[in-house]
């Protein structure tokens, strides 16, 4: 017996209000972190989603919209947003030692050329912790107490306790560090640095042993006026126009701070010799694999799908099965797998098929090449056998009987007859496997790393890299730094070499659809 229509509703209400409240909450936690960074455009953009979305569910009818918001929320925040993110990034210098505010800088270079006071008095310190955020409870000579943290310059306070000493060691709202507590949590709260005053040049309190803190104080002067550093030696730091200080000789002070640079990623992607070089190599090699693996596996799976379709064929409901075996299989993994059969020392290749040659496979610029396809071959002709095996059953048999009444040759059906027919299905498949390889992050990764490396390269490209390893390695690889603006600045070129191919290549699919 169903239930009342009342009773139902009553509980799809319940169920919104909870889902609802869920959203609330995570929304206003989001608010509240946002709101401590100081974020406000992200905090005024959290605060309109959820009022829209509490607007669309909460009030009568509306239907089309409850059904679309989840899904263009989604599609803001995981499309939209990254790709509009991505361009952002592309012009500007955002990377290793430029990723912050200039303000973010300024402190962070005093703060790393802060040395020791030899005369410092010890301030009495106890380690307080308040929302994960730990803090100095300070206790100076002269008996004055304050509360600072990391970037948080001393404050007095005055409800605190005090133990036999005199020492301030509690405030209501946080929580004392236990001994255990401080060596569980010994590098971060020495690597805390107290501002004493608003102005950096007055030094900060840093810790050894969270009982007793020292006076450091930096090397370097900041001059706010001028806008310029002076070392002790006398030398002048200014903002170089870059994101960074420089000095008359040329010297930089790390880090510098994100600045916009126009279109500079992408002129420096073109013109410096040892960036346009690579890239250029890279752009062809990735043509070439995408082109290589399409053909090879369409070739490989259009041949095994015409041998598997003929009708006195036994057993090949087996074959088939064991022909996908390979797409199965997690494509990380046999990229790892065919690593360690393609070592050159110890590989099953090697020992076993060439009777214990030293080749090379990955580690040669062209047989690493070579491996990539073959490995590529592996993974992807099921995937044709697949797509092929459909196209081809759904071929009426009525045009290959009536050509083969006029005397048409096998041949000559299959040229003239199965293959343009067969072009008309898989083309749209054939197009996303191009655009699918020319991404193909994983294979080439897992197998090769990219390499082998190009030593005169200007960015960490090796023979084996397509377009997406070379903007992986350039924005997360370790061998040149990181420099997220020119990696973004990659990723746009991708962008544009992929639409183009494809929206060249699916107009000419209409040709196809006209014969069909």
């Amino acid at each position: 017996m169903k239930p009342p229509r009342s009773s139902s509703s009553v509980r799809g209400i319940l169920i919104k209000i909870a889902l609802l409240s869920i959203i609330d909450a995570i929304a206003v936690f989001g608010l509240f972190m946002l709101f401590l960074q100081e974020s406000w455009v992200a905090f005024g953009a959290v605060l309109a989603v959820t009022v829209i979305i509490n607007w669309i569910y909460l009030r009568p009818g509306w239907l089309p919209a409850k059904y679309l918001a989840p899904g263009l929320l989604f599609l803001a925040v995981f499309q939209i947003f990254v790709v509009v993110y991505s361009g952002y990034i592309a012009f500007t210098n955002y990377g290793d030692g430029r990723n912050g505010s200039k303000d973010d800088a300024i402190t962070t270079i005093l703060l790393t050329a802060q040395s020791r006071v030899p005369d410092s008095p010890a301030f009495r310190i106890t380690v307080l912790e308040q929302f994960g955020e730990y803090s100095f409870l300070v206790t100076d000579p002269d008996g004055g107490v304050f509360l600072g943290g990391d970037e948080r310059p001393l404050e007095r306070v005055t409800d605190f306790g005090t133990d036999s000493t005199g020492r301030a060691d509690s405030l209501p709202g946080f929580t004392t560090l236990t001994f255990n507590d401080l060596l569980g949590n010994q590098r971060a709260i020495t690597n805390i640095a107290v501002p004493l005053t608003d102005d950096p040049n007055d030094g900060a309190l840093r810790t050894p042993d969270g009982s007793n803190a020292y006076l450091y104080l930096s090397s370097l002067t900041y001059d706010e006026a001028t806008d310029t550093f002076i070392d002790r030696e006398g030398r002048v730091y200014r903002d170089g126009g870059d994101g960074a200080f420089v000095n008359d000789a040329g010297r930089e002070l790390i880090p510098g701070w994100t600045i916009n640079v126009g279109f500079d990623n992408f002129v420096k992607a073109f013109t410096t010799e040892n960036i346009r070089g690579p890239l250029i190599s890279v752009t062809i090699w990735t043509f070439a694999f995408a082109i290589l693996s399409v053909a090879t596996t369409f070739a490989l799976g259009l041949f095994l799908a015409i041998v598997f379709n003929k009708p006195n064929m036994r057993g090949k409901k087996a074959y088939r099965l064991i022909m996908i075996l390979p797409y199965a299989f997690p494509g990380f993994l046999s990229g790892l797998v065919w690593l360690g059969l393609f070592n050159q020392d110890f590989g099953f290749i090697n020992q076993v098929l060439f009777g214990g040659a030293a080749i090379p496979w990955l580690t040669d610029p062209w047989l690493a090449k070579f491996s990539v396809l073959l490995v590529n071959l592996w993974l992807g002709f099921p995937y044709m056998f697949l797509i092929c095996t459909g196209a081809l059953q759904s071929i009426p048999e009525e045009l290959t009987e009536a050509a083969t009444v006029d005397g048409a040759q096998p041949w000559a059906v299959f040229r003239l007859i199965k293959f343009p027919l067969l072009l008309v299905s898989v083309a749209p498949l054939l197009i996303s496997s191009f655009a699918f390889n020319f991404n193909n992050f994983n294979i080439i990764y897992m197998l090769t790393g990219g390499g082998p490396r190009d030593v005169t390269a200007g960015v960490d490209a090796g023979a084996t890299d397509i377009l997406i390893t070379l903007v992986y390695k350039v924005a997360f690889g370790e061998g040149t730094g990181r420099d997220y603006g020119l990696a973004s600045a990659f990723a746009i070129l991708i962008f544009f070499i992929v639409a183009t191919v494809s929206i060249i290549s699916f107009r000419q699919t209409k040709v196809l659809e006209e014969l069909n």
